[in-house]
């Protein structure tokens, strides 16, 4: 239960700071581009980064505090961080053609999918 709530924390922490991202960005920026979404997707893919390898292979963080930042925070923050992690560590372990499937297959169906939601949804209404 105690790893549980370490990533719902974790998660409702990641998810304010995307929320705060959003404002400011469009604040800054305008709404014409979506710059918080692309801020915090690659600050995200930059810090799971940081918090797999020091707890992974460094063992500077322990496994409770990975699970927050790393599946919590960032999970809230964006999935795109995790989606990055697991596509460097195929291409890190020289498994190209999987890694490339995994990056082509995720990228193009996620958009293609997100499209048909979208068509789904205005033919309900």
């Amino acid at each position: 239960m105690q790893r549980v709530l370490l990533v719902a924390l974790g998660g409702a922490l990641g998810s304010v700071l995307r929320y705060g991202a959003a404002v400011l960005a469009v604040r800054w920026f305008g709404p014409e581009f979506p710059w918080g979404t692309l801020v915090v997707n690659l600050v995200g893919s930059f810090l799971i980064g940081i918090v797999n390898e020091m707890a992974a292979d460094a063992l500077v963080l322990g496994p409770e505090t990975r699970l927050f930042l790393a599946t919590g925070v960032m999970g809230g923050l964006t999935t795109y961080s995790a989606f990055s992690y697991e596509s460097a560590r195929l291409m890190e372990a020289q498994a190209w053609t999987t890694a490339w499937i995994y990056v082509l297959v995720t990228t193009v169906a996620c958009v293609a999918l997100c499209l048909l939601g979208i068509a789904v949804a205005r033919g309900l209404r």
